[in-house]
């Protein structure tokens, strides 16, 4: 029998397949130039940043306090990123990490398949409502219900500011191929950092520390870190780990922007470690067939 819930949830998903072509005809059609390496790299760093500090290390995690006229803007800032509103996104992380990697985890590799975790889980997940219950320290704050509930205007209105700025060029690889990039860069962390690295805290589930990631998302890469001590908003927890998202976070602290930024404190950080190897890349390609369901 057809699976109509599951044809309607792709056909949802279809404007979300449609950026990803028009950004690879557009980058075509536009070409390659410094000012579009500039436009994307900048849009890039911004959208990263809204997820990384915004989304994940403030609204999910609360691992720092700011005045509520910055949390606004942290907000929007991550609206860029066209990812679901701060409280979706907020409800949603806080329950895989209550879940990691077991029956309840919508994004879980173990559980589904690399694919699954990558991308597949968005379609059924998106058009959830927000889960109040998930995120009341939140959800008391009317702008932010106002900006969750509207978040694809603030993503639509991005592409319009960029365009009005710097015409075509800005629209292509300032909005549709960095939205892509940054897309996938995050969906990384669901997918990869769980089944790609190493770990060294055994924090019951397979969250991995990925240097690779780590450069490419701001600091989210060393993923294990942060399952084994949620409450840090330094995921790099020595000095080799690079993260930049937190060395942000330290500038806004000096400019009273944010302010109790936490770290992760020595006898947390240097708990007896669980090493485990990288894992072979053909698990990666493990039929779902011989997979947990």
């Amino acid at each position: 029998m057809m699976n109509f819930d599951a044809l309607r949830r792709w056909r949802d998903h279809v404007p979300f397949w449609v950026v990803h072509v028009v950004a690879a005809v557009g980058a075509i059609w536009i070409g390659w130039s410094w000012t579009a390496c500039a436009w994307l790299v900048a849009t890039y760093a911004v959208r990263m940043m809204g997820i990384t500090i915004g989304y994940h290390r403030y609204f999910a995690h609360r691992t720092f306090k700011t005045s509520r006229a910055f949390q606004f803007v942290l907000a929007v800032v991550g609206l860029a990123a066209a990812q679901q509103g701060p409280l979706w996104w907020a409800s949603h992380h806080r329950h895989h990490h209550k879940h990691s990697d077991r029956e309840d985890d919508v994004h879980s590799p173990r559980r589904r398949g690399f694919w699954w975790a990558h991308v597949g889980w968005t379609h059924q997940s998106s058009g959830v409502p927000t889960d109040y219950a998930r995120v009341k320290d939140l959800a008391r704050f009317p702008e932010l219900r106002f900006v969750d509930k509207h978040h694809l205007w603030f993503a639509a209105g991005f592409g319009v500011l960029l365009f009005l700025v710097g015409g075509w060029p800005a629209v292509i690889w300032g909005h549709l191929v960095s939205l892509v990039a940054s897309w996938h860069a995050t969906f990384c962390i669901n997918s990869l950092a769980h089944v790609w690295g190493r770990k060294r805290y055994a924090t019951g589930d397979d969250s991995r520390n990925n240097a690779v990631l780590a450069v490419l998302t701001l600091g989210e890469g060393w993923h294990n870190n942060h399952h084994h001590y949620q409450r840090s908003a330094r995921q790099g927890f020595y000095w080799w780990e690079l993260d930049v998202s937190f060395y942000i976070l330290k500038l806004l602290e000096r400019a009273r922007l944010v302010r109790d930024v936490e770290g992760v404190p020595r006898h947390v950080r240097d708990a007896a470690a669980m090493v485990v190897p990288i894992p072979k890349f053909e698990q990666l390609l493990t039929p779902r067939s011989t997979r947990l369901t």
